[in-house]
């Protein structure tokens, strides 16, 4: 039995030649600083934040919490940047966390 159904076509899937992540040609020349939260058992939620230097792939500071305000990361990061010095670079993925106005100062 042969029914009159529209044939869909494949859509085509673009290809892209990504290029690779350029880490510095030495330690402290970027760092890449991002966001991760977790589940508990009880379904309690925490936060971390997570500053990895690109060269060394040395994690520098790991704050762990419920939440992280601005100031608090700003501290980290002014903690991190007295001890070894500012970097060149800073990536980030410009997530829903690090569009507050603190930190863009």
């Amino acid at each position: 039995m042969k029914l009159n159904q529209r044939r869909r076509s494949r859509r085509r899937v673009p290809t892209r030649h990504p290029q690779p992540l350029a880490c510095g040609a030495r330690p402290n020349a970027g760092w890449s600083i991002d966001f991760i939260s977790d589940a508990l058992w009880d379904g309690g939620r925490f936060r971390t934040f997570n500053v990895i230097d690109d060269f060394s792939r040395e994690a520098l500071a790991i704050e762990v919490d419920l939440n992280l305000p601005a100031a608090r990361v700003i501290r980290a990061l002014e903690r991190i940047a007295a001890w070894l010095g500012y970097p060149n670079k800073l990536r980030l993925d410009n997530g829903p966390e690090l569009v507050a106005l603190a930190l863009a100062e």
